[in-house]
């Protein structure tokens, strides 16, 4: 496994008493993994915005159909997942290796709980390869560094950051990290992002008073952001269709998906 700490070695960093994002959202996908305070805080979210659920659902789904989407219509069989999340069903190198037992996966996430959870997400083909990095998306050349024992960056990269963007809240910084991670890629690779948004014509009003009580209860501290902000994050790449939309509607197989308050998009290094 790599990164500088060990499943074993991080109880400590562990805090039970306060509910935390991966935790709440593994309850609103119907997951297990979970404390009292997260199901608490997690249900009083719910309260102010009904919907939260099935953004939590629509953004799982959206990794499904994008990883599902790289490796059989791309031929993509790297995969850098920032951000990943307590693992659930469908990890990205479940789906991936289905479609191509020969993919190659880094997981990255520096969320104590998930490093606990981290033995889960190495289980891969033996064709293929799985790993783990114990990392901050705010040093990403620390990101960069740890990927590269595992993926060849000469050869192009699907990088996966979904949720993951809403965490950093001064726009410019997260700006200048996917710049620098995606710079650190081969033409060819790709970048895509699901993230949260108060655009009323995706009925993001609502998390504006969500996101102000999961500050005031909850930890890390998330924001949202408008389209305009979101697309700027694919400054310089191509989008492949359907553009940034609802990530619900990202290549839906049902017309009658319905629109969340969360964007979704794909684009391509030229």
């Amino acid at each position: 496994m790599s990164g500088s700490q060990h499943p074993s070695d991080v109880s400590g960093r562990l805090n039970t008493g306060v509910a935390h994002n991966a935790r709440v959202w593994n309850y609103w996908i119907g997951g297990k993994d979970h404390y009292e305070v997260d199901q608490r805080v997690g249900d009083q979210v719910a309260e102010v915005f009904p919907v939260i659920r099935d953004v939590a659902r629509a953004d799982r789904g959206f990794l499904r159909r994008a990883v599902g989407f790289l490796a059989a219509e791309c031929g993509v069989r790297q995969f850098l997942d920032i951000g990943t999340g307590l693992p659930t069903l469908d990890n990205t190198h479940e789906i991936a290796q289905r479609i191509a037992p020969d993919s190659r996966i880094v997981y990255v996430d520096n969320d104590p709980i998930v490093l606990v959870h981290a033995r889960s997400l190495l289980v891969g083909t033996p064709q293929g390869a799985t790993d783990y990095i114990d990392a901050d998306v705010r040093r990403p050349d620390r990101v960069i560094e740890g990927a590269a024992a595992t993926l060849d960056l000469d050869r192009p990269v699907a990088v996966m950051m979904l949720g993951i963007l809403n965490f950093v809240l001064d726009t410019a910084e997260a700006s200048d990290i996917v710049r620098r991670i995606m710079a650190s890629v081969p033409s060819g690779s790709y970048l895509a992002v699901t993230h949260p948004t108060t655009d009323s014509d995706l009925g993001g009003e609502g998390n504006v008073e969500a996101m102000k009580f999961w500050n005031e209860n909850a930890t890390p501290p998330i924001t949202a952001r408008s389209r305009a902000e979101i697309s700027a994050f694919f400054d310089g790449l191509d989008l492949l269709a359907p553009g940034l939309v609802s990530c619900s509607l990202w290549r839906a197989a049902s017309e009658s998906s319905v629109v969340l308050p969360q964007f979704g998009a794909i684009a391509v290094k030229p």
